[in-house]
């Protein structure tokens, strides 16, 4: 995951705005975070095919974070619509998820935060709504080692 492009970002919002819509902020209250190492991997996304490795997914608005500042992530201007977040807790800035045979190594978090079974959560489960007023998503970080 890399920062934001904001290209991207302006674009969306100026399609937006053309057609009416109002935006909103949608914002991340984090918690159960183990530690201040590291960097925060964030990605929101309306691409269920791109969720959650927003890799796969060019229009995604996409942010690096030091982990100390976990509360202060805020994505402004988005555009109304159904919406996932992923959160990867990256403590040795490595830019990526690092696994121990298949299982994450480093935590995790998804909005709405869904139950975690084997793999990741479906964009379904993920999902919100943002429409013309500003969004919090409480999410809540987990760790399998």
């Amino acid at each position: 995951m890399i920062g934001i492009n904001p290209t991207v970002a302006r674009a969306s919002a100026q399609g937006a705005a053309q057609n009416g819509a109002t935006l909103a902020d949608v914002s991340l209250n984090i918690s159960n975070l183990r530690s201040g190492k590291g960097q925060l991997l964030v990605c929101l996304t309306q691409n269920p095919k791109g969720f959650p490795d927003c890799a796969k997914d060019s229009k995604a608005q996409k942010k690096t974070v030091p982990a100390g500042q976990a509360n202060d992530i805020i994505f402004t201007n988005v555009a109304p619509g159904l919406y996932a977040i992923a959160i990867v807790h990256d403590e040795n800035s490595n830019a990526k998820m690092d696994l121990r045979i298949f299982v994450p190594r480093e935590g995790f978090a998804f909005s709405r935060n869904p139950k975690i079974g084997f793999g990741p959560p479906k964009f379904k489960s993920a999902a919100f709504e943002v429409g013309q007023s500003n969004v919090t998503q409480s999410v809540k970080m987990k760790y399998l080692f």
